[in-house]
């Protein structure tokens, strides 16, 4: 069945059925990622062709998204690691594509940790996000934040296309 998109092979084991589709798409991002940037070089990594993001940042942001917004999501505010991290995103760091590759599953195994832990009847419980404290709820965060991942493998598809063929 591996070779079915998670949304094919049916539901996904201790996933309440209304997060099933989020955690597909988890599942689908964790599977995806590996494939897409296997072998690329540090030089490949941190290239912005024509200002576009880096795929190191998309790796960062990625998890680091998925994180923030799980933590709404549970009713927290940011800690002051989570806030330097997105403060740090942008910027080219020493980690191979191994180690974002590594950050960013692991991530994505926290998330689906949570979903399963999530009890759906506080889906729509009302979660503040950011300073702003603006209301969201617990299952627009949860599935926002799979969806934003699903953004980023998007883009890191296409600039690792487009840094493949023009970076050697």
């Amino acid at each position: 069945m591996a070779e079915l998109e998670p949304w094919l092979r049916g539901p996904v084991a201790g996933i309440s059925t209304f997060l099933q589709p989020t955690a597909h798409s988890l599942i689908q991002a964790r599977e995806d990622l590996p494939r897409i940037v296997r072998g690329l070089s540090d030089e490949q990594l941190w290239a912005t062709p024509g200002g576009a993001a880096s795929i190191g940042f998309h790796l960062k942001h990625l998890a680091g998204s998925l994180d923030r917004l799980y933590a709404y999501a549970r009713g927290e505010k940011l800690s002051e690691t989570q806030q330097a991290a997105l403060r740090s995103e942008k910027e080219p760091d020493s980690r191979n594509v191994e180690e974002l590759l590594a950050s960013a599953t692991a991530q994505i195994e926290k998330a689906l940790q949570q979903i399963r832990a999530t009890n759906i009847d506080t889906l729509d419980d009302i979660c503040p996000v950011g300073r702003a404290g603006i209301p969201s709820t617990r299952l627009g965060l949860l599935c926002h934040g799979a969806e934003h991942v699903q953004r980023h493998i998007g883009a890191i598809i296409a600039t690792a296309k487009v840094v493949r063929e023009y970076i050697r």
